[in-house]
């Protein structure tokens, strides 16, 4: 059997246990076993040997720490009531126009994924901030758990992320950079959704609000308490690029000034506190075994030599570089019905990733179409979150509503889900968009 036959093999079991609803950790480390017992004829010493060292090199990498560090900065932000102060910030300046409590909804995940990096964190939060006072105002349950819904995959997109964070671990590619260039995309996504809701408002009439135009003094109040959290990103995301601190020190200083705001203006109390560490332990441990699994079967795909094979496949086809990256979006468009964002990455990104750099993109440099994949494959995963049936922001929105149904939710979201195909098609045609950021 050819490499690449023996790695299409091992992925199909993958993804067969997926299906059966195995944790992703352990499917990618069954498949990558079956690579090594293959390769070796049934010899488990190779096997053994690589686990070892694998283990190793991954929990000892310091740029892992970054990780756990941006999760308890997101743990201290969820637990410390942020999201709230966010929230009547954003209904301060815009709460009094019409779909304008939706807006803010939109704006406050925006704001509250800048401090947290998670999109199920930021919906599950701002459902419980958003989703009352949208309903207390007249929103239609498909309206108001749609809108939340859709603006918690801000939390991935407005940096600083997780998955962004992992895909610049696969790929050695620069988690500053990344971060710069999820910037402008994450904007645009965040007015995009506005303009979707303003539209839907506009058109069926809803959310008769009726919201008072909050006061001079009562704006000034609501930003003062909100100018903390804009210097924690600040602070994060300048010093990072700014070369005042690497990611994991800027990850501290923001876990760090996260922790002292929520005791100071949310309140937490021991408990938060516990429940935050716990969290933190908790996701960690699962991403970290979830990356050694990727681990361990992208060194047997390897040593199948499938990507190789593959990307030369591929490039002798003579097939035009657009439409090996379309073919690449699509399908993870289809994935993202039935798989997790997480799995998305860890299992696509070492076998896609070698075929984009080998293709030429509008003239750009390794590291360009490396930055301006990344945030494509970022938007894509962003939209698996909001797709049915999988999409797990809707299954964590709808559960906090009650009341409505997933296939309201589900219908709800499908404006939204316009909206991120026409930035996706931008970004393809306008690579600029990631990366004038990074020109500058």
């Amino acid at each position: 059997m050819s490499g690449l036959s023996l790695g299409l093999c091992a992925l199909g079991v993958t993804l067969t246990l997926l299906v059966l609803r195995v944790h992703i950790g352990i499917t990618m480390l069954v498949g990558g076993a079956l690579c090594y017992w293959a390769v070796n004829a049934g010899d488990l010493n190779a096997l053994l040997f690589t686990l070892n060292n694998l283990v190793y090199s991954r929990l000892s990498n310091y740029d892992l720490a970054v990780i756990p560090l941006f999760v308890l900065m997101g743990q201290f932000a969820t637990h410390g009531g942020l999201s709230r102060t966010i929230f009547q910030c954003a209904a301060a300046f815009v709460g009094h126009l019409r779909g304008g409590l939706g807006i803010s909804a939109i704006g406050a995940c925006a704001g509250f994924g800048a401090i947290c990096g998670s999109s199920l964190a930021t919906s599950a939060t701002m459902s419980q901030v958003a989703l009352p006072e949208l309903r207390r105002h007249h929103y239609s349950g498909r309206l108001a758990t749609a809108t939340v819904a859709a603006g918690g995959t801000l939390g991935i997109l407005i940096p600083p992320s997780v998955p962004l964070i992992i895909y610049a671990v696969l790929t050695q590619e620069s988690i500053a950079k990344l971060f710069v260039a999820a910037v402008i995309p994450g904007l645009l996504a965040m007015l995009g959704y506005m303009l979707v809701l303003r539209l839907l408002v506009s058109r069926d009439g809803a959310a008769d609000e009726g919201v008072a135009k909050a006061s001079a003094s009562e704006r000034v109040r609501a930003l003062i308490k909100v100018i903390p959290v804009l210097v924690v990103f600040l602070v994060v995301i300048v010093g990072i690029y700014g070369g005042w601190a690497n990611p994991t020190e800027a990850a501290s200083i923001g876990a760090a000034a996260c922790g002292i705001l929520a005791v100071l203006q949310g309140g937490m109390r021991w408990l938060g506190v516990r429940a935050s560490l716990l969290g933190t332990a908790e996701t960690t441990a699962m991403i970290f075994f979830v990356l050694l699994g990727a681990d361990l079967l992208n060194s047997g795909l390897a040593l199948t030599q499938m990507p190789t094979e593959l990307a030369s496949w591929v490039m002798n086809a003579g097939f035009e570089p657009m439409l090996v990256l379309l073919a690449i979006l699509l399908l993870y468009l289809v994935l993202g019905c039935v798989m997790d964002s997480l799995a998305m990455i860890l299992l696509t990104i070492p076998i896609f990733y070698p075929l984009i750099l080998g293709l030429d993109f509008y003239g750009l440099d390794a590291t360009a179409k490396s930055i301006w994949f990344g945030i494509l494959a970022l938007m894509v995963v962003e939209i698996g979150l909001i797709t049915p049936p999988l999409g797990m922001n809707l299954f964590i929105v709808q559960k906090a509503a009650g009341d409505v149904s997933f296939a309201e939710t589900a219908r709800g979201v499908l404006p939204f889900l316009v909206s991120d195909l026409l930035r996706i098609a931008l970004l393809l045609l306008f690579p600029g968009m990631c990366l004038w950021l990074l020109g500058l």
